[in-house]
């Protein structure tokens, strides 16, 4: 999958850019994207998705998400990843989306975590 046909494949026709599970799951394998986790970090060390980075939404600033790959989103359950999305794209960040299954969608699909 190269790097273009990722982001592409990112947009869906929903007001709210989300990746689906089986497109983020093969995401993270292949390292094409960064997951930013914006739980509390309390609730990050109690598992999250593998090479996850935290930045919790109480002091999110879309500034500081990289900017090589493209990044997605991953809270509990899907909402707090939301509200950080809008205020990346309120700063013009259009690489980025959001995994609405939330940590605990991943983990109800098979997914692993790390603690």
């Amino acid at each position: 999958m190269s790097f273009g046909s990722f982001v592409s494949g990112l947009f869906k026709s929903s007001s709210i850019p989300a990746i689906d599970h089986e497109n983020f799951e093969k995401a993270c394998k292949e390292g094409m994207c960064h997951v930013i986790d914006v739980r509390e970090p309390h609730e990050f060390a109690m598992g999250h998705i593998a090479a996850a980075k935290n930045l919790p939404l109480s002091k999110f600033d879309a500034s500081l998400l990289p900017k090589d790959l493209p990044v997605v989103l991953v809270c509990q359950a899907g909402s707090r990843s939301a509200r950080a999305l809008q205020q990346a794209h309120a700063v013009g960040r259009t690489d980025v989306v959001h995994y609405a299954g939330g940590t605990s969608g991943w983990i109800g699909r098979g997914g692993s975590v790390e603690r």
